[in-house]
Formats: C-alpha cells, structure tokens, sequence
C-alpha cells in the first residue's frame, strides 16, 4: 500500500492512525528516521537560508518518494507568505485591534491561497504566545496580552488557512521573550500555566489545527521542544491533539532521543540533530524501532487526513498580491487604526479645506511593514504614508520635510510620522554561541556537511528581487524601553508647538508610552500597516472610514506600572498578573486602558441579558452620535466573591458592530466562562458563586453589569 491507496481508504472512513502504521510498518529504519526531520541536508541548508531562501521557496520535510508520503513544505508568517512577493497585511497584533473574526479568518484564507501558490502546503504562522510584556520583541506577530482574545484569532486565521494548506500553531509555550530565547528557563505554577498562557493554544487546538510548534526557552527546567509535561501530557493526554508536533528552527532541542520520548514529531527545518542520533541510538539500542514509529506515525495519519488539500492544484502565482487581496489589505489596515486621542474633535479633517500638508518624520517616506526576522513579507509595493496622503489629496501642496520641523507653521496640517523599525524590533538574529554551535553537524559530514546534495525544493513563485537589507535577516530583538527615540518626541512638541493642527501617527509593534501624547490634536496608533497602510491612514484621517480600532492591550502612563522585564534574564517567572490585569490589582490607572480606541461619533449601550445557558449574552447597543461608525462591545467576567486570587475581570466574549447614526441593533456575543476555570488537583473546574457579567466598551469603562449564579 502507498500513501495514495491510504488516503482513499481514509477518505472512506478507515482510522487514519491505522492507516498510518500500515504504511509505517513498511518502511526500514533509515527512512523512518527521515520522517523525523527536514528533507534539507544541514549545511547546504543553512547557506541557502543565510542568503535569502527563506523567501524564495518553502522548506520541505517527512518526504517518503518510495512510498509516495508528500510530507508537507513549510513557509511562515503571520502577516503573509515570507515566499514571493505576497500580500503583506497589517502585522497580527495590528489585526488583534479590529476585534474583527470575520476579517481574520478571510485574511487566514487569502494567506492560504498564496502560500500554496508560493509552493507551499504548511503555513506555520499561527503565532498565539500572549504578550506578557510590551517591550517584547515579536509582539507584533502575536494577538495582544488577553488569553481569551488570542485563542479566538488564533482560531479564526486557522480555520481560514487550513481551507488550503495546513496550519501550525506556535510558540508551544510561555515564550513572551525574545533576546534570551535560547537560554532562559521560564518558571510558571499550574495556575499561572493553565489560566493565562495555555487557554488560547487549547483553543486553537480544538479549531482543528494541525500542528503544533514548541518554543526555544525550557519551562519549569525543561527545554520546551523536550518537555513530555507540554507535549505528551497536557497536548495530547488532556486536550486530545491528534495531529504532529514540529520544532522551532535549528535549536529546537538539546536531546534527540528525549525529544522522541517527550512526544516531538519533526526537527525543522533541517536534517540535524535526529539524523545522526537517532540512528546511533537504534544501533546502540538507546531507543526502540516502536518508540521513532509513534511520531512518524503522528505525522502520516495528520497527511492522510490532509490529503486532499495536499493534492489540491497549486493557484496561479497571480493571485500574490492580486487587487482582491490589496483591497483585504487596506481594509484591515482602516480597521486597526486606534484612535487615542481627538482633541475637540479634530478628526475627521475636511480635505477640501486644505491647501497645504507639511509631513514630518522619515518613516513617512519608507516602507515599513515590521520585523526582519522570519516573518518578514515583501509585497510588490508598498503605499507609504506620504504616498498615502498624496493619493488622496490630489492638488495639496504635500511636503515631507523629515526632522524638520520649521514648515509646520503655516501648513493647514501637519502629519508627523514617528515610531520603530525592524531595526528596534522583532525576531533576535544574534550570534551562534558555542553551546548552541554545538548542535551542528560536523562541516564534513558526507550526509549533512558542505557537499552534501540538496533534495527537490518545493516549486518557488517567480523570482523575488529582494533589496541587500532584506536577503538576510534584521538583527531585531526586544525593546529596552517603551519610549519613542528622543528625538521623535522633540519632533511631535516642535510640530505641536509650532501648529496646533497637528496629527500624530505612531507606527509599533505594542504599547508606546506617550508623556506627549496631549501636545498634538490627535495622536493615531497605526502599527506596521502593510503594504496599504498608507492609504489607510488617509482613509481615516479624512473620514472616509471612521476609526474603530481598539487596543489588545493596556499602555500604562509608565513601563514601571508594568510587570518585571528583562531582555536578558536566564530566569523568569511568569504568574497570574500581566497587562491590564496588572495594572487592576496594583490599582494603577491606564494611560489607555485594554478595548479602548476613539471614534468620530459616540455609542451608549443597553438592554443586557445572559443567556439560560450562560453561553451568550445580548447586548442592544445605540450610535449616539452625527456619523456612521463601529464599535466593540466587550464582555467581562469575574467572581467578586471568589476564594481564590485571580483578576477581577477577565474578557470573555466580544463584538465588532457597525451603525449609521442614530441607529441601534441587539448584539448577540458568544462568551466562554472557562476563562474563569482556575486549575485545582490537576484540572479546570469552575468555582461555585456569584459571576458578574459587565458589557463595556474597554477595561475600565463601568459599562452594564449583572449577575449569575453557578
């Protein structure tokens, strides 16, 4: 039997694992141990990587030719194929700020058409880590610092991407550090690790993703992609995971055979470590044929029942970065943009009143879509804020004068355009130490060394052009403060100073503290926006689309409100208090608060009602103001009487609803009262008592409260 055979019998109902081993069974021992890794030898496989492979094919593992097991081609993300020049969509943190699920999964799709059109069948950029702390470096590829909010994005891109290729969740778990991600040991308790940084991966899990990425940092004294505790026992023994389990990149682990025995099912995206280990441990007798079985068994049976999408035709390359796609684009853009403050009511500006547009700051004027590192995007073209600004005033004296601000003054608006680059922020590409060069195979292995022959590559979309400071990765890294450069504020108070018709559009990852943030008229967050990010911005600011973002996080008037941080820590421990919850329990006020974001009208809400089944709630919710717009209703839970420590609110449902003025409508949002389970003996169990149910429009807004009993 071969796969194809398998495949149709699984189609026809047979159990896919039993499929699996029958086909397993067949295989000798080396070829079993090549379902283990990557198909690409070490050595010629980290050349082609360092010199801009990672964007010019997808990487291929767990290929059996004889026997016809396709394996799958890896390629990543999240805010679009890093293969060919994709669609490049505002980055998922400035996604998790629509508060959109609708509009994640159709991006989740639109990323699933490319990434099979890049040659690609496996997308690996579900990125769900919780943002324990802003100054974190890859926050930007995360969904923001609330459990309940990050399973439910990462569940929407995942059902829109597995509509094409298969999709993997990541970084299996705890990592919210990224400088000290090879070295650090993170120390978390039961609670801390089931209530707040595992609920959004069992989520995803139960969305039916089929893979899962450990993380590089060791939990509770175990490397992450070693660990039987996160793995074995809680991944498959107790959420009932049946798909496979792969590495992060070249560091995945320390210990072949530990990692086999801890439930780790592909060193990616190289034949490495395993290559060599595991077969000198089947020639020792260190490790058993029947114990290397059970992961490429894992992986086959998650093929067969992939099949079809695996045999489904590849797409067009024309469909990278199509006009549907652009369009999808900019609308995620307009909706991420968080209005922060809007002074008398600046915005919308009438642009027909405008003669004049001085623009300062020279990111402005540069592409800049976020990170370096390896979910990095490279769109056809990029509109940029000043073409942006142009393009929709058409006959404005539009002027980019970088730092200078000495034409603001008798500009009829003024754009200053401040924040961080990928050179401030992102993945961390530093220097191999030696305890990591270790892992490498010896330069003249024949099988993995210098010589050694590549295998087929996936198919690559047309050739990519990449400039020479995107061929290989930015150096990135966590941030040492969550203060903009201070040469940017001195810009924003010139700009103020000189003209009080001055907007502020802060371009970050997460949370920037803004001491000026009461200096200009209107102070934007627009995020790394994508490859439209620019005419988003124009679309906002001259009322073509209301703002309606709102923050998945809280920014605190000063870092020190926040949790301990150190980039460079070997230990850490993570607890119940991060964010917003952190800021609740020290009784320290936001500067804006999580959910917050402005609008150019103004909502009330009203009749609110739980649901019998106290899995839903309505709430009917009033446009109050002149102008259409959108709104987020938020959904808080918390037990004011509990017996243990915990928030005293946590988000448990939300929606995103749009008005015309002086309209109302009943909004129906699902909610889930797990987020309220604490860990005890070994499981979730919810707390007998009083829950109070609030409905607001952030964190801090009193909102509408009831109560129910359980």
């Amino acid at each position: 039997m071969n796969f194809e055979a398998a495949a149709v019998r699984v189609r026809d109902g047979e159990d896919s694992v039993e499929a699996a081993r029958e086909l397993i069974d067949q295989l000798s021992d080396d070829e079993v141990v090549d379902l283990l890794d990557g198909d690409v030898p070490f050595w010629p496989g980290i050349t082609d990587m360092t010199s801009g492979g990672y964007y010019s094919h997808a990487w291929p593992a767990a290929r059996n030719e004889r026997l016809g097991i396709p394996g799958f081609a890896f390629t990543d993300g999240p805010r679009g194929v890093v293969v060919g020049n994709a669609t490049c969509f505002p980055v998922a943190m400035a996604r998790a700020a629509t508060f959109d699920l609708e509009l994640e999964e159709a991006i989740g799709e639109v990323i699933g058409i490319e990434a099979r059109a890049a040659g690609a069948t496996y997308f690996g950029g579900v990125c769900v880590n919780l943002l324990r702390h802003p100054a974190w470096g890859r926050a930007q590829e995360t969904y923001g610092e609330d459990p309940y909010q990050l399973g439910e994005f990462g569940a929407a891109l995942t059902r829109g991407v597995q509509r094409h290729v298969l999709a993997c969740v990541k970084h299996f778990a705890c990592n919210s550090m990224e400088n000290a991600r090879f070295t650090v040991d993170v120390t978390a308790d039961e609670r801390a690790l089931h209530e707040v940084y595992l609920p959004h991966f069992r989520r995803v899990v139960e969305a039916g993703v089929a893979s899962v990425m450990s993380s590089y940092n060791s939990l509770n004294g175990e490397w992450c992609g070693q660990s039987r505790a996160l793995l074995t026992e809680i991944l498959r023994d107790e959420w009932g995971f049946v798909g496979f389990v792969i590495t992060d990149f070249i560091f995945g682990f320390r210990d072949s055979v530990a990692s086999v025995r801890a439930g780790l099912d592909v060193e990616m995206p190289f034949a490495q470590q395993r290559a060599r280990a595991l077969r000198a441990a089947l020639v020792s007798g260190e490790i058993t044929r029947s114990e290397i079985d059970e992961p490429a068994t894992r992986v086959v049976a998650t093929l067969l029942r992939h099949a079809d999408l695996l045999a489904a035709p590849r797409p067009p390359v024309s469909v990278m970065a199509s006009t549907e796609h652009r369009a999808l684009a900019r609308r995620a853009a307009q909706q991420s943009i968080v209005m922060l403050t809007n002074r008398d009511g600046f915005l919308p500006i009438d642009a027909t009143q405008l003669r004049s547009v001085a623009v300062l700051g020279p990111l402005a004027a540069v592409a800049n879509l976020g990170d370096g590192g390896s979910s990095a995007v490279h769109p056809p073209s990029v509109v940029t804020p000043l073409d942006g600004l142009r393009a929709a005033l058409p006959g404005v004296d539009v002027v980019h004068a970088g730092m200078d601000p000495s034409i603001a003054a008798d500009a009829d608006l003024v754009v200053v355009v401040v924040g961080y680059t990928k050179a401030d922020e992102g993945e961390f590409i530093g220097t191999t130490t030696a305890e990591l060069f270790a892992l490498f195979p010896p330069v003249d292995d024949p099988d993995l060394g210098r010589d050694a022959p590549m295998p087929e590559l996936p198919p690559s979309p047309l050739a990519l052009d990449l400039a020479p400071d995107e061929a290989s990765m930015a150096t990135g890294g966590d941030r040492r403060t969550l203060r903009l450069s201070a040469a940017d504020e001195e810009l924003i108070r010139a700009a103020a100073r000189e003209n009080p018709r001055t907007v502020v559009a802060v371009m970050s990852g997460s949370a920037v503290v803004m001491p000026w943030v009461d200096a200009p008229a209107a102070t934007l967050l627009v995020w790394y926006p994508g490859m439209e990010g620019g005419h988003a911005l124009a679309d906002v600011l001259f009322g073509a689309v209301a703002p309606s973002g709102r923050l998945p996080f809280a920014i605190p008037h000063d870092e020190t409100d926040l949790v301990h941080f150190d980039p460079d820590a070997t230990t850490e421990t993570y607890d119940l208090s991060h964010g917003q919850w952190e800021l609740h329990r020290s009784g320290i006020p936001a500067a804006f608060p999580f959910g917050f974001g402005g609008s150019t009208t103004t909502f009330e809400l009203g009749h609110f009602a739980v649901a019998l089944a106290l899995d839903a709630v309505e709430v009917c919710v009033t446009n109050t103001g002149g102008r259409a717009g959108a709104t987020v209703v938020q959904v808080y839970a918390g037990y004011p009487d509990s017996a243990y420590a915990r928030p005293r609110w946590r988000l448990v449902g939300f929606a995103r609803t749009e008005l015309a003025a002086g309209a109302d409508t009943v909004v129906d949002i699902a909610v889930d009262l797990r987020m309220l389970e604490v860990r005890v003996g070994g499981e979730m169990r919810r707390e007998p008592g009083r829950i109070e149910l609030r409905a607001a429009f952030h964190a801090d807004d009193p909102g509408l409260i009831t109560t129910v009993t359980v």
